[in-house]
Protein backbone atom coordinates (compact mmCIF):
# COMPACT_ATOMS: atom_id res chain seq x y z
CA UNK A 1 0.00 0.00 0.00
CA UNK A 2 1.27 3.44 -0.60
CA UNK A 3 1.52 6.15 2.36
CA UNK A 4 -1.42 8.78 2.25
CA UNK A 5 0.48 12.11 2.68
CA UNK A 6 -0.04 14.36 5.45
CA UNK A 7 -2.27 16.99 5.15
CA UNK A 8 -1.05 20.75 5.02
CA UNK A 9 -3.20 21.05 8.02
CA UNK A 10 -1.62 18.62 10.41
CA UNK A 11 2.12 19.89 9.62
CA UNK A 12 1.19 23.01 10.04
CA UNK A 13 -0.14 22.28 13.34
CA UNK A 14 2.96 19.82 13.86
CA UNK A 15 5.43 23.12 12.96
CA UNK A 16 3.59 25.47 16.04
CA UNK A 17 4.00 22.98 18.00
CA UNK A 18 7.59 22.41 17.35
CA UNK A 19 8.24 26.32 17.34
CA UNK A 20 6.11 26.23 21.01
CA UNK A 21 8.73 23.94 22.29
CA UNK A 22 11.13 25.63 21.02
CA UNK A 23 10.55 28.38 22.47
CA UNK A 24 11.07 27.29 25.92
CA UNK A 25 14.51 27.06 26.03
CA UNK A 26 14.94 30.21 23.57
CA UNK A 27 13.59 32.02 26.48
CA UNK A 28 15.91 30.48 29.40
CA UNK A 29 18.92 31.56 26.97
CA UNK A 30 17.69 34.96 26.21
CA UNK A 31 17.32 35.74 30.52
CA UNK A 32 19.81 33.23 31.35
CA UNK A 33 22.89 35.61 32.30
CA UNK A 34 20.63 37.31 34.89
CA UNK A 35 20.68 35.02 37.42
CA UNK A 36 23.93 33.35 36.27
CA UNK A 37 25.70 36.86 36.11
CA UNK A 38 26.67 36.59 40.07
CA UNK A 39 27.55 32.91 39.48
CA UNK A 40 30.12 33.65 36.43
CA UNK A 41 31.17 36.31 37.93
CA UNK A 42 32.63 34.85 41.11
CA UNK A 43 33.90 31.65 38.89
CA UNK A 44 35.74 33.72 36.23
CA UNK A 45 36.89 36.86 39.14
CA UNK A 46 34.95 39.26 36.93
CA UNK A 47 34.63 42.67 38.38
CA UNK A 48 31.23 44.50 37.11
CA UNK A 49 32.69 46.03 34.14
CA UNK A 50 33.66 42.92 33.03
CA UNK A 51 30.52 41.28 33.67
CA UNK A 52 28.78 43.64 32.01
CA UNK A 53 30.65 42.98 28.64
CA UNK A 54 28.41 39.66 28.90
CA UNK A 55 25.52 41.58 27.94
CA UNK A 56 27.10 43.52 25.53
CA UNK A 57 28.26 40.17 23.85
CA UNK A 58 25.18 38.71 23.56
CA UNK A 59 23.47 41.77 22.32
CA UNK A 60 25.76 42.45 19.77
CA UNK A 61 26.07 38.68 18.68
CA UNK A 62 22.00 38.18 18.82
CA UNK A 63 21.89 41.47 16.45
CA UNK A 64 24.17 39.23 13.79
CA UNK A 65 22.22 36.61 14.03
CA UNK A 66 19.04 38.77 12.86
CA UNK A 67 20.41 39.61 10.28
CA UNK A 68 21.58 36.49 8.99
CA UNK A 69 18.01 35.17 9.64
CA UNK A 70 16.58 37.88 7.29
CA UNK A 71 19.08 36.31 4.40
CA UNK A 72 18.05 32.74 5.36
CA UNK A 73 14.39 32.82 5.26
CA UNK A 74 14.49 34.75 1.91
CA UNK A 75 16.88 32.26 0.25
CA UNK A 76 16.35 29.05 2.01
CA UNK A 77 13.53 29.03 3.68
CA UNK A 78 12.96 28.45 7.41
CA UNK A 79 14.28 25.44 8.01
CA UNK A 80 18.08 26.61 8.00
CA UNK A 81 17.55 29.20 10.09
CA UNK A 82 15.37 27.08 12.68
CA UNK A 83 18.10 24.51 12.78
CA UNK A 84 20.94 26.45 12.70
CA UNK A 85 19.25 28.63 15.91
CA UNK A 86 18.85 25.50 17.52
CA UNK A 87 22.42 23.93 17.20
CA UNK A 88 24.12 27.17 17.84
CA UNK A 89 22.33 27.57 21.42
CA UNK A 90 22.99 24.06 22.11
CA UNK A 91 26.54 24.65 21.20
CA UNK A 92 26.78 28.05 23.39
CA UNK A 93 25.27 26.83 26.67
CA UNK A 94 26.84 23.21 26.54
CA UNK A 95 30.57 25.05 26.82
CA UNK A 96 29.93 27.85 28.79
CA UNK A 97 30.78 26.83 31.73
CA UNK A 98 33.23 24.31 30.72
CA UNK A 99 36.52 26.62 30.77
CA UNK A 100 37.74 30.57 31.87
CA UNK A 101 36.32 33.33 30.76
CA UNK A 102 37.74 33.71 27.12
CA UNK A 103 35.53 30.31 26.14
CA UNK A 104 32.61 31.73 28.23
CA UNK A 105 32.44 34.73 26.74
CA UNK A 106 32.85 32.77 23.05
CA UNK A 107 30.06 30.60 24.24
CA UNK A 108 27.68 33.94 25.04
CA UNK A 109 28.34 34.72 21.70
CA UNK A 110 27.66 31.35 19.83
CA UNK A 111 24.13 31.03 21.74
CA UNK A 112 23.45 34.80 21.01
CA UNK A 113 23.84 33.86 17.41
CA UNK A 114 21.73 30.84 17.86
CA UNK A 115 18.98 33.30 19.75
CA UNK A 116 19.16 35.89 16.63
CA UNK A 117 17.80 33.43 14.47
CA UNK A 118 15.90 31.44 16.31
CA UNK A 119 13.57 34.65 17.61
CA UNK A 120 12.39 35.91 14.39
CA UNK A 121 12.38 32.78 12.36
CA UNK A 122 9.96 31.51 15.01
CA UNK A 123 8.13 34.45 15.13
CA UNK A 124 7.68 34.87 11.34
CA UNK A 125 7.24 30.94 10.76
CA UNK A 126 4.18 30.98 13.79
CA UNK A 127 2.66 33.96 12.18
CA UNK A 128 2.89 32.67 8.55
CA UNK A 129 1.46 29.33 8.85
CA UNK A 130 -1.41 29.93 11.47
CA UNK A 131 -5.01 29.03 10.06
CA UNK A 132 -6.90 31.33 12.80
CA UNK A 133 -5.84 34.57 14.08
CA UNK A 134 -1.93 35.14 13.89
CA UNK A 135 -2.11 37.42 16.51
CA UNK A 136 -3.29 34.82 19.40
CA UNK A 137 -0.85 32.31 17.85
CA UNK A 138 2.01 34.39 18.50
CA UNK A 139 0.52 35.65 21.48
CA UNK A 140 1.01 31.91 22.73
CA UNK A 141 4.43 31.17 20.93
CA UNK A 142 5.41 34.00 23.33
CA UNK A 143 3.89 32.64 25.89
CA UNK A 144 6.22 29.83 26.01
CA UNK A 145 9.12 32.34 25.74
CA UNK A 146 7.80 33.71 29.13
CA UNK A 147 7.26 30.36 30.71
CA UNK A 148 11.04 29.68 29.86
CA UNK A 149 12.36 33.09 31.02
CA UNK A 150 10.71 32.61 34.45
CA UNK A 151 11.47 28.99 34.56
CA UNK A 152 15.51 29.84 34.10
CA UNK A 153 15.63 32.05 37.17
CA UNK A 154 14.00 28.98 39.45
CA UNK A 155 16.28 26.03 37.64
CA UNK A 156 19.72 28.17 37.99
CA UNK A 157 18.69 28.53 41.66
CA UNK A 158 17.97 24.98 42.09
CA UNK A 159 20.97 24.32 40.54
CA UNK A 160 23.12 26.23 42.33
CA UNK A 161 21.96 25.49 46.09
CA UNK A 162 22.61 21.68 44.54
CA UNK A 163 25.99 22.33 42.79
CA UNK A 164 24.20 21.13 39.48
CA UNK A 165 25.06 23.96 37.75
CA UNK A 166 27.16 22.57 34.59
CA UNK A 167 24.23 19.33 34.57
CA UNK A 168 21.85 21.71 34.11
CA UNK A 169 23.65 23.72 31.21
CA UNK A 170 24.67 20.37 29.83
CA UNK A 171 21.06 18.98 30.12
CA UNK A 172 19.92 22.28 28.28
CA UNK A 173 22.20 21.95 25.50
CA UNK A 174 21.26 18.23 25.31
CA UNK A 175 17.66 18.83 24.75
CA UNK A 176 17.79 21.46 22.35
CA UNK A 177 20.22 18.68 20.00
CA UNK A 178 17.12 16.49 20.37
CA UNK A 179 14.79 18.67 19.66
CA UNK A 180 16.86 19.88 16.45
CA UNK A 181 17.10 16.18 15.73
CA UNK A 182 13.67 15.65 16.13
CA UNK A 183 12.23 18.31 13.80
CA UNK A 184 14.75 17.97 10.94
CA UNK A 185 11.96 15.96 8.95
CA UNK A 186 8.73 18.76 9.46
CA UNK A 187 7.71 20.28 6.61
CA UNK A 188 9.11 24.01 6.99
CA UNK A 189 8.43 26.79 4.76
CA UNK A 190 10.68 26.97 1.69
CA UNK A 191 11.94 29.70 -0.13
CA UNK A 192 9.48 31.75 -2.49
CA UNK A 193 11.29 32.34 -5.55
CA UNK A 194 8.19 34.23 -6.98
CA UNK A 195 9.10 38.23 -7.80
CA UNK A 196 6.24 38.62 -5.51
CA UNK A 197 9.30 38.17 -2.34
CA UNK A 198 11.14 41.06 -3.12
CA UNK A 199 11.55 43.95 -2.24
CA UNK A 200 11.07 47.46 -3.51
CA UNK A 201 13.19 49.10 -0.46
CA UNK A 202 13.09 52.43 -1.76
CA UNK A 203 9.50 52.51 -2.56
CA UNK A 204 9.27 51.24 1.38
CA UNK A 205 11.28 53.69 2.68
CA UNK A 206 8.51 55.90 1.18
CA UNK A 207 5.94 54.32 2.91
CA UNK A 208 4.84 55.74 6.65
CA UNK A 209 3.80 52.64 7.72
CA UNK A 210 7.28 50.59 7.62
CA UNK A 211 7.99 53.46 9.96
CA UNK A 212 5.79 53.05 12.16
CA UNK A 213 5.98 49.56 12.74
CA UNK A 214 10.22 50.43 13.22
CA UNK A 215 8.96 52.96 15.68
CA UNK A 216 6.58 50.32 17.63
CA UNK A 217 9.75 47.59 17.31
CA UNK A 218 12.25 50.00 18.85
CA UNK A 219 10.27 51.84 21.86
CA UNK A 220 8.02 48.48 22.89
CA UNK A 221 10.80 45.99 23.61
CA UNK A 222 13.11 48.75 25.10
CA UNK A 223 10.05 49.52 27.60
CA UNK A 224 9.63 46.21 28.65
CA UNK A 225 13.01 45.75 29.14
CA UNK A 226 13.63 48.89 30.99
CA UNK A 227 10.68 48.58 33.57
CA UNK A 228 11.43 44.69 34.13
CA UNK A 229 15.19 45.39 34.53
CA UNK A 230 14.77 48.15 37.00
CA UNK A 231 11.97 47.31 38.99
CA UNK A 232 13.99 45.45 41.50
CA UNK A 233 16.21 48.41 41.35
CA UNK A 234 13.54 50.46 41.94
CA UNK A 235 12.21 48.66 45.06
CA UNK A 236 15.90 48.52 46.93
CA UNK A 237 15.71 52.36 46.60
CA UNK A 238 12.89 52.82 48.17
CA UNK A 239 14.59 50.98 51.31
CA UNK A 240 11.84 47.89 50.75
CA UNK A 241 13.39 44.34 51.56
CA UNK A 242 16.05 42.99 49.29
CA UNK A 243 14.55 40.08 49.12
CA UNK A 244 11.51 41.37 47.28
CA UNK A 245 14.15 43.14 44.90
CA UNK A 246 14.71 39.40 43.30
CA UNK A 247 11.70 38.87 43.40
CA UNK A 248 10.08 42.09 41.46
CA UNK A 249 11.54 41.00 37.90
CA UNK A 250 10.14 37.76 38.46
CA UNK A 251 6.90 38.88 39.26
CA UNK A 252 6.42 41.19 36.26
CA UNK A 253 7.23 38.65 33.42
CA UNK A 254 4.95 35.49 35.39
CA UNK A 255 2.01 38.20 34.97
CA UNK A 256 3.27 39.10 31.23
CA UNK A 257 3.29 35.45 31.01
CA UNK A 258 0.11 34.64 31.80
CA UNK A 259 -1.65 37.27 30.01
CA UNK A 260 0.03 35.79 26.75
CA UNK A 261 -1.58 32.33 27.95
CA UNK A 262 -4.78 34.13 27.96
CA UNK A 263 -3.99 36.11 24.38
CA UNK A 264 -6.30 34.03 22.19
CA UNK A 265 -9.14 34.17 24.43
CA UNK A 266 -8.92 38.11 24.33
CA UNK A 267 -8.42 38.54 20.98
CA UNK A 268 -11.09 36.34 20.13
CA UNK A 269 -13.64 38.88 21.46
CA UNK A 270 -12.09 42.27 21.16
CA UNK A 271 -10.58 43.60 17.75
CA UNK A 272 -6.53 43.97 18.06
CA UNK A 273 -6.78 47.78 17.31
CA UNK A 274 -8.58 47.91 20.50
CA UNK A 275 -6.26 45.79 22.67
CA UNK A 276 -3.62 47.43 21.20
CA UNK A 277 -5.09 50.88 22.64
CA UNK A 278 -6.34 49.18 25.30
CA UNK A 279 -3.26 47.70 26.84
CA UNK A 280 -0.84 50.51 25.68
CA UNK A 281 -2.93 52.83 27.85
CA UNK A 282 -3.07 50.91 30.92
CA UNK A 283 0.74 50.57 30.28
CA UNK A 284 1.41 53.61 30.85
CA UNK A 285 -1.64 54.09 33.47
CA UNK A 286 0.38 51.04 35.42
CA UNK A 287 3.93 52.79 34.81
CA UNK A 288 2.41 56.16 36.30
CA UNK A 289 1.26 54.15 39.36
CA UNK A 290 4.67 52.83 39.81
CA UNK A 291 6.05 56.10 40.06
CA UNK A 292 3.71 57.22 42.29
CA UNK A 293 4.11 54.01 44.58
CA UNK A 294 5.54 54.18 47.98
CA UNK A 295 4.69 51.20 49.71
CA UNK A 296 5.33 47.64 48.50
CA UNK A 297 1.53 46.42 47.66
CA UNK A 298 1.59 49.54 44.86
CA UNK A 299 4.69 48.52 43.62
CA UNK A 300 3.66 45.09 43.58
CA UNK A 301 0.00 46.11 41.71
CA UNK A 302 2.12 48.17 39.15
CA UNK A 303 4.62 45.19 38.15
CA UNK A 304 1.23 43.06 37.75
CA UNK A 305 -1.32 45.79 35.97
CA UNK A 306 2.18 46.33 33.43
CA UNK A 307 2.88 43.32 32.69
CA UNK A 308 -1.25 42.08 32.15
CA UNK A 309 -1.18 44.90 29.56
CA UNK A 310 1.97 44.38 28.14
CA UNK A 311 1.20 40.76 27.30
CA UNK A 312 -0.47 40.80 24.38
CA UNK A 313 1.64 43.79 22.06
CA UNK A 314 4.24 42.30 20.84
CA UNK A 315 2.55 39.42 19.48
CA UNK A 316 0.03 41.16 16.94
CA UNK A 317 2.31 43.82 16.39
CA UNK A 318 4.48 40.51 14.86
CA UNK A 319 1.37 39.11 13.37
CA UNK A 320 0.27 42.52 11.85
CA UNK A 321 3.48 42.96 9.94
CA UNK A 322 3.57 38.98 8.39
CA UNK A 323 -0.29 39.72 7.77
CA UNK A 324 0.74 42.99 5.96
CA UNK A 325 3.72 42.22 3.92
CA UNK A 326 3.00 38.65 3.47
CA UNK A 327 6.17 36.96 2.48
CA UNK A 328 8.16 40.22 2.26
CA UNK A 329 7.86 40.06 5.71
CA UNK A 330 10.74 36.98 5.74
CA UNK A 331 13.09 39.86 5.00
CA UNK A 332 11.64 42.76 6.37
CA UNK A 333 11.39 40.99 9.78
CA UNK A 334 15.60 41.06 9.88
CA UNK A 335 15.31 45.06 10.19
CA UNK A 336 12.91 45.16 12.41
CA UNK A 337 13.83 42.13 15.41
CA UNK A 338 17.35 44.38 14.65
CA UNK A 339 15.53 47.70 15.86
CA UNK A 340 13.40 45.46 18.53
CA UNK A 341 17.27 43.95 19.83
CA UNK A 342 18.33 47.92 19.62
CA UNK A 343 15.68 49.06 21.81
CA UNK A 344 16.08 47.07 24.80
CA UNK A 345 19.97 47.65 24.93
CA UNK A 346 19.41 51.73 24.21
CA UNK A 347 16.64 52.60 26.82
CA UNK A 348 16.96 50.54 29.76
CA UNK A 349 20.85 52.42 29.24
CA UNK A 350 18.92 56.00 29.19
CA UNK A 351 17.24 54.87 32.26
CA UNK A 352 20.35 54.74 33.95
CA UNK A 353 21.72 57.54 32.35
CA UNK A 354 18.97 59.86 33.16
CA UNK A 355 18.98 58.25 36.99
CA UNK A 356 22.44 59.24 37.76
CA UNK A 357 22.61 62.38 36.59
CA UNK A 358 19.54 63.31 38.62
CA UNK A 359 20.28 60.97 41.59
CA UNK A 360 16.70 59.79 40.95
CA UNK A 361 15.62 56.78 39.48
CA UNK A 362 12.23 57.45 38.84
CA UNK A 363 13.27 60.07 37.08
CA UNK A 364 14.57 57.51 34.82
CA UNK A 365 11.66 55.65 34.81
CA UNK A 366 9.64 58.44 32.64
CA UNK A 367 11.72 57.10 29.69
CA UNK A 368 9.62 54.29 29.50
CA UNK A 369 6.31 55.81 30.70
CA UNK A 370 7.21 58.25 27.53
CA UNK A 371 7.56 55.02 25.08
CA UNK A 372 4.51 53.70 26.08
CA UNK A 373 2.23 56.95 26.12
CA UNK A 374 3.87 58.06 22.24
CA UNK A 375 2.81 54.09 21.42
CA UNK A 376 -0.19 54.61 22.59
CA UNK A 377 -0.76 58.01 20.33
CA UNK A 378 0.32 56.25 17.17
CA UNK A 379 -2.14 53.69 17.71
CA UNK A 380 -5.19 55.95 17.64
CA UNK A 381 -5.58 55.77 14.34
CA UNK A 382 -5.46 52.71 12.27
CA UNK A 383 -2.72 52.45 10.12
Amino acid sequence: MIAQAENPESQSRKLIVAGQIAFLPTGMLTTLLWPMLTILSARWALNDSQAGNLFLVQFFSQLAGVQASGVMLARFGFRPAFLTGLLLMAGGVGTLYLGGPWLGFASVMVYGLGLGLIIPTDNLMIAEISSGSRAAAVSLLNFFWGAGAVLCSLLVGWAQAHRMVPMFLGSLSVSLILLAAAVRGLAFPGAVKSTSSSIPWAAMLRNRVIWLFALVFFFYPGAETAVGGWIGSYVTRMGMQKAMAAVMPALFLSALTVGRGFGGVILRMVSEQWVLRVGYGLGAAGIGLLLRSSTLPGVIASAIIIGLSFSTLYPITVARLSQRFGVQARSIGAVMFSIAAAGPAVLPWLVGVISQSSGNLRAGLIVPLASVVILFLVHLREW
